[in-house]
């Protein structure tokens, strides 16, 4: 399983980007996926979910501004996230449920300035 995370960078308060993870190594498109992110001194939270019926989850605190979709003919996740607030800095994982276990990407660090 080979997860690589894409698009992170430093932003302003109130802009966007769009985080990519490209996925090799297993059945994609038969895979949940997801998104964690950590912000520095605090525990790895869970941001979003793809299932593979194209169906999403988003946590409550971002549901508003954050939006997940997968390419299945690109072994692509995506995760856009718009209104970016300070709260929001962090490393941000890609993931994926394969075999009953967690596979993580390194991470992709998200800086949002105020």
């Amino acid at each position: 399983v080979q997860l690589v995370e894409s698009g992170g960078g430093l932003v302003q308060f109130g802009g966007s980007l769009r985080l990519t993870c490209a996925a090799s190594g297993f059945t994609f498109s038969s895979t949940v996926m997801y998104w964690h992110r950590q912000a520095a001194g605090k525990q790895r939270e869970w941001v979003s979910s793809i299932y593979i019926d194209g169906s999403t989850g988003v946590e409550d605190s971002v549901k508003d501004r954050f939006s997940v979709s997968r390419d299945n003919g690109k072994n692509t996740v995506y995760l856009q996230m718009n209104m970016l607030r300070p709260e929001d800095s962090g490393r941000y994982y890609c993931g994926a449920v394969v075999d009953e276990r967690n596979h993580e990407g390194q991470g992709i660090q998200v800086t949002v300035s105020s």
